[in-house]
């Protein structure tokens, strides 16, 4: 029985690369589609009705997650492909949810094939789906990992007291006064952290929590926060971050 899948990927050479390892390893999967964003994939999908799309998560414009908003029912499996561990694998294993860490590893690869092939039905798949959603919306996940030279580093999102960027680096600092040095900009960090609305982007360089600030200079624009740092707010973002301090009951 042929398998009938879609790889949705930014990046070309992932696609191909995926593409030659599902032909090579894994002849039951016959791939119908390759796509570089979320909105040609979801058009692909509905059109062309596949057994399972291979979806990477660190995209542009949407995320790999968002793609589950764009259907009511999803009657398909998802297998995502992605190179960041911090996307909590705890949270895939949890929900049931294949995923591969890149690169791909040919056994890993195949017995996610076998796992398709003896697969429940599709209500267990959207409940499976559901799950995975859920756990990213109730952010069960209290942790993200860092990228260092030696391997990963974990520490608790609620410890972050703000990210500073850095060029193509980002300076994260920590309410125990250290500073890191992350080999990330800080839209990857935005990112990850979009789903936490303590998390405020007050000006292109910085992204702080709004838990540690210690002063708001409302005709400098200018916040302090708890480690003494001074942070600029953009005069665009200004009624945004006072709308934010009010619903928080931050101020009045």
């Amino acid at each position: 029985m042929k398998i009938k899948a879609i790889i949705i990927d930014d990046e070309e050479r992932a696609r191909n690369t995926l593409s030659s390892l599902l032909r090579e390893y894994c002849k039951e999967v016959e791939v119908i589609g390759m796509f570089s964003n979320v909105p040609d994939g979801v058009i692909a999908i509905n059109k062309q009705q596949p057994d399972v799309v291979f979806l990477d998560i660190e995209m542009p414009e949407y995320n790999g997650f968002e793609l589950l908003d764009f259907f009511a029912e999803i009657n398909f499996d998802i297998i995502f492909v992605t190179a960041y561990s911090q996307y909590a694998i705890r949270a895939f294993e949890v929900s049931a949810t294949d995923y591969l860490l890149k690169p791909v590893d040919i056994d890993a690869l195949q017995k996610s094939i076998d796992k398709i092939k003896n697969k429940q039905n599709h209500t267990a798949i959207q409940k499976r789906l559901e799950l995975l959603k859920e756990t990213f919306t109730n952010e069960e996940i209290k942790k993200i990992a860092l990228p260092m030279a030696d391997g990963l580093l974990f520490i608790e999102v609620k410890d972050i007291i703000l990210l500073e960027a850095d060029g193509a680096y980002t300076n994260v600092f920590l309410k125990n006064g250290s500073k890191i040095l992350v080999s990330k900009k800080l839209k990857f960090f935005e990112d990850i952290l979009s789903n936490r609305p303590q998390f405020f982007r007050p000006h292109r360089s910085h992204l702080i929590n709004i838990n540690y600030i210690k002063k708001y200079i409302k005709g400098d624009n200018q916040i302090i926060m708890d480690n003494q740092a001074s942070v600029s707010l953009s005069r665009d973002l200004k009624q945004n971050f006072e709308s934010l301090l009010k619903e928080y009951k931050l101020f009045v």
